[in-house]
Formats: C-alpha cells, sequence, structure tokens
C-alpha cells in the first residue's frame, strides 16, 4: 500500500510541476506578444514618420 500512496503523491507532484511549466510558458508568451506589440508599433512610427515631420 505504500506504492501506492508514493505514486498517487508522485502524480500530484508531476500536476503540480506541469502547473508550474505552464504558468511560466504562458507568462513568457504575454513577454513575447510585448515585445512584438512594442516592435510593431516602433516599425509604423519608422516607416510613417515622414508623413507627420512637418507641420
Amino acid at each position: 500500500m505504500g506504492q501506492c500512496y508514493s505514486a498517487t503523491s508522485a502524480n500530484e507532484q508531476h500536476s503540480e510541476e506541469d502547473s508550474s511549466l505552464r504558468k511560466r510558458c504562458l507568462a513568457k508568451a504575454k513577454e513575447q506578444r510585448s515585445r512584438f506589440y512594442i516592435i510593431r508599433r516602433c516599425v509604423v512610427m519608422l516607416l510613417c514618420w515622414h508623413e507627420y515631420g512637418e507641420y
């Protein structure tokens, strides 16, 4: 019976590791989306600066 308990405990620990990994991946994805947004805005400003450069 000790083996069954340790197997259950190992599964719970594995589940917590998966949850932690998922949170890290989601945080990294959010960071990458933010960076991509900023880069996209900068590129648009660089491409369109001549339209607004002169008053």
